[in-house]
């Protein structure tokens, strides 16, 4: 042995000698997957020191760039906004509202720890960004398959509000944590606390908790007990959904949840939270409000919309379509009119879509909620314009004869309001009437499905149902938007489209937007809504919306849901078209609500001053059909003589006019040319047909050899009968 090892060290040392390496051990089998593991490692170690190299670069240019605290103390995040109605008055000044500022040993220690209790716990641990909280959230996305829930920090949201906008993309998240690292970096905790409570919105144009408690309370922060704490804190959230002038009941159960969190956390012991009593804190009565707010709160969230690429904080002049005198009087016109315990709703638009008025509710300083273009309720029998149009469409005209008689469809056997039937009707009368088994019935004909086409067809974006009970006005819909359908049949079946804003302009004049009218869409052809304007203006004059009448043409229809749940009219005259919704919103029955009582009469007394200086229009209902649904086949086929197009003489031929009083022969098309489609459905005889001469055979109606051709005799065979001479 000792020998083999003094070889291969002389063969070693030979080697050498001549310049050539010793041979290589043989290497060891290594797993794979160590092998990646360990690139892994070293790829992923250094992508991760260059990128927190990256994010200190990022960091540190922030925080060398970044305003000092006075700059920050004096800087304002709101906007003021100017709200006028079409006639140039100022309906509303809108714009931030600063109290004093509160240094941070005047600020009370509860406000403090409510605040960071509720918003951000770990606040004096994190460096700006809370990674426990964000890998918690991306825990609760993976475990619950939903989207990533807000994770933002206190110092986050400052940076937010302060340096950045609230568009909700990966880009201003990333800008928003560099930003927090910077202030994190820059100032101390009780300093970016102090800017924070100082200058985070908390709702009716309040910022700062000043501000805030002024609003709400009427008195100074300094003095705010827990209970107002915890509402002030709990605002932060969603300033408009839990506001006590808004909903109590809201804000007093968020309060309690910011209390809760208190304890949890430390920040008041459980016998301090159990002596708290949310509900006794006393409000500060708000007024100055008016129905004209449930406009302002529906339109100027759409200048984010209209003016997406303005980050500027100037001054800017809204100018909408509301009209003053038809705002007031629609408040009016639902107060006076809506049963007591209900609330109710009006949309009115011009011919162009421009809303004329909008009221979301009897009083907007008790309830801020928007029953015009948020609620969605049940339109019960309002809903048959939409059957009706699609019958309308399929063929049927209002004077066609229907049966009023039980029916059964599937499982479901709709009954009428009465509880009678009244046998064979016309198409008019059931739907002035509005007989349930009438619409049934038409609906099962044209399709389900085909219902809700239409109604999507004419702007309803709340869900529709395909079940048969469709038809009577199941499915859930916005005030506005069955509105808009129903201008769109007063317009002849165009489509239209409501809008509140109609320039934008800066205080120096300088015009941001216009409002453009866009191109209308001719959603059903013009005979079907004469046909529809038919059936509804019978609605009001005999049927059951005759409290809507104004002393000039109106069409339009009632709806009732079961229980008397929910009443509405939506109709139309001159051009503007109305709807109005009562009922409560919880849903309860209100006694006596129907659609033809108190909503028929609420349109009534708004219309007769919104059309005072309109002049009379009559309604288009001549139904004018196209040809293939009037005319018989053979008119269709060869023309109507009266218009000198084509006819048929004796002998078959077709008779072409080359002048007046000129006629000649042409011959007759050959077999397969000109023939109605084997599928065409019947036609009726056309009543303008010359009638036969008694004593006298029928003309025959095509020629020798066409008939050869057709019945596949040879030429020169006999006939198999004997032909008219």
């Amino acid at each position: 042995m000792d020998q083999m090892r003094r070889g291969a060290r002389a063969a070693n040392r030979a080697r050498s000698a001549q310049g050539r390496p010793p041979p290589r051990k043989p290497p060891r089998d290594v797993p794979r997957w160590r092998l990646w593991l360990k690139r892994i490692l070293l790829w992923g170690g250094a992508f991760a020191a260059l990128l927190i190299l990256a994010l200190g670069t990022a960091v540190y240019f922030a925080a060398r760039n970044m305003p000092g605290y006075a700059t920050l103390m004096n800087s304002q995040v709101g906007q003021t906004i100017v709200v006028r109605a079409r006639d140039g008055s100022e309906i509303v000044a809108m714009g931030p509202s600063y109290g004093q500022w509160l240094y941070s040993d005047e600020i009370p220690q509860v406000m403090k720890d409510a605040m960071v209790a509720v918003e951000d716990r770990r606040y004096y641990s994190h460096w700006g960004v809370d990674p426990i909280g964000l890998v918690r959230a991306l825990y609760v996305s993976l475990r619950d398959d939903t989207s990533v829930r807000a994770t933002s920090t206190i110092t986050q949201q400052l940076a937010r509000n302060i340096f950045l906008n609230s568009n909700r993309t990966f880009d201003r998240k990333l800008r928003e944590g560099v930003l927090a690292l910077a202030l994190e970096a820059k100032f101390s905790k009780e300093q970016i606390l102090e800017l924070y409570l100082n200058k985070v919105y908390f709702g009716g144009g309040a910022y700062g908790i000043d501000s805030a408690s002024r609003k709400f309370f009427s008195h100074s922060a300094r003095e705010l007990s827990t209970a107002e704490a915890a509402i002030i804190a709990g605002l932060v959230k969603a300033p408009s959904r839990y506001s006590p002038t808004a909903d109590v009941d809201a804000a007093v159960g968020r309060a309690n949840v910011v209390l809760e969190q208190m304890r949890r956390y430390g920040a008041i012991g459980a016998s301090e939270a159990a002596a708290v009593d949310i509900s006794a804190v006393r409000l500060h009565a708000e007024g100055g409000q008016n129905s004209a707010r449930y406009f302002t709160d529906y339109v100027l969230p759409q200048l984010d919309l209209l003016l997406p690429n303005s980050t500027d904080l100037e001054p800017l002049e809204v100018w909408t379509t509301l009209d003053p005198g038809m705002q007031r009087t629609a408040a009016a016109a639902v107060e006076n009119n809506t049963p007591a315990g209900a609330q109710g709703a009006l949309v009115s638009l011009d011919r162009d879509g421009a809303i004329l008025a909008l009221v979301g509710g009897n009083d907007y300083v008790e309830s801020n909620y928007n029953r015009a273009t948020d609620a969605q309720r049940q339109p019960g029998s309002a809903w048959k314009l939409f059957v009706y149009l699609a019958a309308l469409e399929a063929g049927y005209r209002p004077e066609d004869r229907v049966v009023d008689e039980p029916v059964r469809i599937g499982d479901w056997s709709p009954r009428n309001s009465s509880g009678r039937y009244a046998g064979e009707v016309d198409v008019r009368t059931a739907f002035a009437y509005s007989i349930n088994t009438v619409a049934a019935q038409l609906g099962n004909e044209v399709g389900f499905s085909s219902v809700a086409g239409m109604a999507r067809r004419f702007g309803i974006t709340t869900p529709i149902s395909t079940y048969p009970s469709m038809v009577l006005g199941s499915s859930e819909v916005r005030v506005i938007d069955l509105t808009r359908a129903f201008a769109s049949v007063a317009a002849g079946g165009r489509s239209v489209e409501p809008f509140g804003i109609t320039r934008v302009v800066t205080a120096d004049g300088e015009e941001l937007y216009r409002h453009e009218t866009p191109r209308a869409t001719q959603l059903v052809p013009d005979y079907v809504a004469a046909g529809m304007t038919d059936l509804l203006q019978s609605a009001v004059n005999t049927g059951t919306g005759r409290a809507a009448q104004i002393g000039r043409p109106v069409a339009g229809k009632t709806g009732t849901t079961s229980s008397n749940k929910d009443g509405w009219f939506v109709g139309f005259s001159s051009g503007i078209t109305t709807g109005v919704w009562m009922g409560r919103d919880d849903a309860k029955a209100v006694p006596g609500l129907q659609g033809g009582t108190a909503p028929a009469r609420a349109f009534s007394a708004f219309m007769r001053y919104a059309v005072k200086d309109r002049p009379i229009e009559k309604f288009n209902t001549d139904v004018q059909l196209p040809e293939w649904q009037l005319e018989p086949d053979e008119e269709w086929m060869f023309g109507d003589p009266d218009d000198e197009y084509y006819y048929i003489d004796e002998e078959g031929n077709l008779i072409e006019p080359t002048g007046p009083g000129e006629r000649r022969p042409v011959p007759f098309p050959a077999e397969g040319e000109g023939q109605p489609a084997p599928d065409e459905p019947a036609r009726r005889p056309d009543p303008r047909a010359p009638a036969p001469v008694p004593g006298r055979p029928a003309p025959q109606a095509a020629s020798d050899d066409f008939l050869d051709r057709a019945t596949g005799r040879e030429e020169g065979a006999p006939a198999t009968a004997p032909r008219q001479p």
